[in-house]
């Protein structure tokens, strides 16, 4: 359901009620990784579905943010420029999304690089791995599917297995050859959390923990992850990323309250027709876990015009 038009003329609130929609989503990909909007046509997307407040954090890079800024400034949306990190915890491959204001500077732009060639080691191996399962020329058919010269991830190899016809659609992909456990499943040399929480911090980011509820943990492994996650710095959690069961959500919740973290919201769009699209996501319940914005690094994003990134007009962006 879109969100209310013009709620940009409205500050964002400063807590969570139940039941209420917000015009905030601060996590969405273009195809500056793997999704399948350009950074411009997501703004417009977005714009056209009442979003007011928006991220954009490709996987790994933030190679679109210049096209989407400038996207944001005609339209009048507020732009956080962003990235979602790849990073490994326990042997879990866990996601941070990483909220830049003052754009990609200081340890980011050395750790985005030590990013790009891990994902492009990471991608010769997935394609050496399904051409023994039946998919010759897996890294070209790949290629092809991306559109561009960017480091592959394996959304790609899946589009290139049903182009040719190895498989059905997009969910057989996963299941068959690039899922969890399965041989496409490559674990890439990604850093330690703490590592490139450090890189989002240092660089006057705020880290953020990406959709905690879809690694299969309990809640107290969870719980333990939050803590390591802050003992790196790390300040902020998605609350609500795209769809969620509501007494997950609650609990979840809960667990942000007793750590005194941060609260965000995300669809983790990444192309139309899926089950995400911008702003759509799970209702917020009632909590004391303040809005993200309302951290000390972001809170000026409650009255942000348009044209804004972060703390810096368009043209003093580093």
């Amino acid at each position: 359901m879109p969100l209310l038009p013009n709620a940009l003329a409205s500050k964002l609130p400063a807590v969570f009620d139940a039941d209420q929609r917000y015009s905030v989503d601060l996590h969405m990909h273009s195809t500056a990784s793997d999704g399948a909007l350009s950074p411009a046509d997501l703004v417009a997307l977005c714009a056209e579905r009442g979003v007011t407040h928006m991220a954009l954090t490709d996987h790994d890079t933030m190679d679109g943010v210049e096209e989407a800024s400038h996207a944001a400034q005609q339209a009048g949306l507020c732009l956080v420029p962003g990235c979602e990190l790849s990073t490994r915890w326990q042997g879990i491959n866990i996601h941070v999304v990483a909220l830049m204001p003052g754009g990609l500077q200081g340890a980011m732009i050395e750790g985005l690089e030590q990013q790009r060639e891990a994902r492009i080691k990471r991608a010769e191996v997935i394609a050496e791995r399904l051409e023994k399962m039946g998919l010759p020329n897996a890294l070209e058919k790949a290629r092809a599917q991306a559109g561009s010269d960017r480091p592959l991830g394996r959304p790609d190899f899946a589009r290139a297995l049903v182009a040719e016809g190895v498989v059905a659609d997009w969910a057989g992909a996963f299941k068959r050859y690039l899922g969890s456990g399965k041989k496409g499943d490559v674990k890439a040399h990604w850093p330690e959390i703490s590592e490139a929480v450090g890189w989002v911090v240092a660089s006057g980011g705020v880290a953020v923990l990406a959709h905690p509820l879809r690694y299969g943990l309990t809640r107290r492994k969870r719980g333990l992850l939050m803590d390591t996650f802050m003992a790196a710095g790390g300040q902020g959690v998605e609350l609500v990323s795209g769809q969620q069961n509501p007494d997950m959500t609650r609990d979840l919740a809960r667990q942000l309250v007793e750590r005194e973290l941060y609260a965000s919201l995300g669809s983790d769009f990444h192309f139309p027709g899926s089950h995400a699209a911008p702003g759509s996501m799970s209702p917020v319940p009632r909590t004391a876990a303040p809005p993200i914005w309302q951290h000390p690094r972001l809170s000026h994003l409650r009255d942000a015009p348009s044209g804004m990134l972060g703390a810096k007009p368009l043209n003093q962006l580093s």
